[in-house]
């Protein structure tokens, strides 16, 4: 059975999924998810209805932000591997030394937060990148000084395209 955390609004939970079968906190989740369209979802949950749209996502980071009912939720997860990496005491190991950052899908470059000879620090936002209609912030991995902006503000990208020099 995978297992994750799932941080929402500050509140964390443990999840564990297997199939359909879902866990939270070591408790079934009986729930009807119905998938409307890529960002739009309906569930009933004890007899209560939800309307649910993604408005954001940072699949890097692992945030995202869900508007349920009107409310705004932010989650972020962890999934096993960064739980263990936690655990060891190494889980910021991979922000070493940056080269360079790629796009992680296709899309359209909305807009531009640095310009070369930039410092960055570890989750600053470098550019919004929309995919799919959907706002997409991507951040810094680590530490380091933009070398060049390899986009402009309106450029189409594809996946891997190098956005960044560091």
């Amino acid at each position: 059975m995978a297992m994750a955390q799932a941080t929402v609004n500050e509140k964390m939970f443990e999840v564990q999924a297997q199939g359909d079968l879902v866990l939270i906190n070591q408790q079934p989740l009986a729930w009807d998810l119905v998938k409307i369209s890529d960002r739009h979802y309906h569930i009933l949950h004890e007899h209560n209805t939800f309307n649910v749209e993604l408005t954001k996502s940072d699949r890097d980071a692992k945030v995202f932000t869900f508007k349920i009912n009107g409310r705004f939720y932010t989650v972020s997860l962890k999934d096993k591997f960064d739980l263990m990496l936690q655990k060891m005491g190494i889980a910021n190991a991979a922000a070493g030394k940056l080269n360079n950052l790629k796009a992680p899908m296709p899309g359209l470059i909305v807009d531009l937060k640095v310009k070369a000879g930039d410092t960055v620090q570890t989750g600053d936002s470098l550019l919004i990148l929309e995919a799919m209609k959907m706002e997409n912030v991507l951040k810094s991995p680590g530490e380091g000084v933009i070398k060049a902006v390899k986009v402009k503000k309106g450029d189409s990208v594809e996946k891997g395209h190098v956005l960044f020099e560091f």
